[in-house]
C-alpha cells in the first residue's frame, strides 16, 4: 500500500472512533438511556439474587458457593502436597540411616571408640610425672543403685542438721 492510503485509512479509523465515542458519550449523558440502564443492572442484581435463594431452597449450589468450594479443595489440596514432601523426606531420611540395626551398631563402635580413648587417656595420665591415679576399668561404668541415702530423705541426711532459722524460710543474711 502506498502512504497516501495508509494516511487515508488512518485518517478514516480516527474519525470512525471519535465518531463512535461521542455518540456512546451522549447516549450515557442521556438521563431516559443511563436510567434504562440503571434499572437494568437492578433487575439483573435482583434476578441474581433470587436465582440463589431459589438454588439455596433446592439445595443446589450457587456460582459463588461452587467457587468457594473450588478454592478450599485448592488449599486441602496444596496442604496434602507438603504433607506428602514432608512424609517423602523423612522416609528418605530414615532410609539413609538404614532402621535400628544400622543404629544399635553404630552405637556399639561409638562406645568401642570411646572405650578405646578412655584407655588411651588413662595411659597418658600414667606417663606424666605427678599426675592423679588413673581409675581402674572396673570403675569406669558404676551403676549407681537406689539405697539408703539416696532420694529426698537421703540428700536432707546428707547436708546435716539445718538450724531453727532455715527451717522457717528466713534466710540470714
Amino acid at each position: 500500500m502506498s502512504e497516501a492510503e495508509e494516511g487515508l485509512r488512518e485518517r478514516l479509523t480516527n474519525r470512525g472512533e471519535d465518531t463512535l465515542g461521542k455518540l456512546a458519550q451522549d447516549l450515557l449523558d442521556n438521563p431516559l438511556i443511563s436510567g434504562a440502564l440503571s434499572r437494568a443492572f437492578e433487575a439483573r442484581e435482583k434476578a441474581a439474587a433470587a436465582q440463589e435463594v431459589a438454588m439455596g431452597a433446592l439445595n443446589i449450589p450457587s456460582a459463588a458457593d461452587i467457587e468457594r468450594l473450588t478454592r478450599r479443595l485448592r488449599s486441602v489440596s496444596q496442604r496434602l502436597e507438603g504433607l506428602e514432601d514432608g512424609i517423602d523426606r523423612i522416609e528418605h531420611s530414615l532410609g539413609r540411616l538404614g532402621g535400628s540395626e544400622a543404629i544399635e551398631r553404630r552405637l556399639g563402635e561409638i562406645e568401642e571408640q570411646l572405650t578405646a580413648l578412655g584407655r588411651q587417656v588413662a595411659e597418658l595420665g600414667e606417663r606424666l610425672p605427678g599426675g592423679p591415679a588413673p581409675i581402674p576399668v572396673s570403675q569406669e561404668r558404676l551403676r549407681v543403685e537406689e539405697g539408703p541415702g539416696s532420694g529426698p530423705a537421703g540428700a536432707s541426711a546428707r547436708r546435716g542438721p539445718r538450724s531453727a532459722r532455715a527451717r522457717s524460710g528466713h534466710s540470714a543474711g
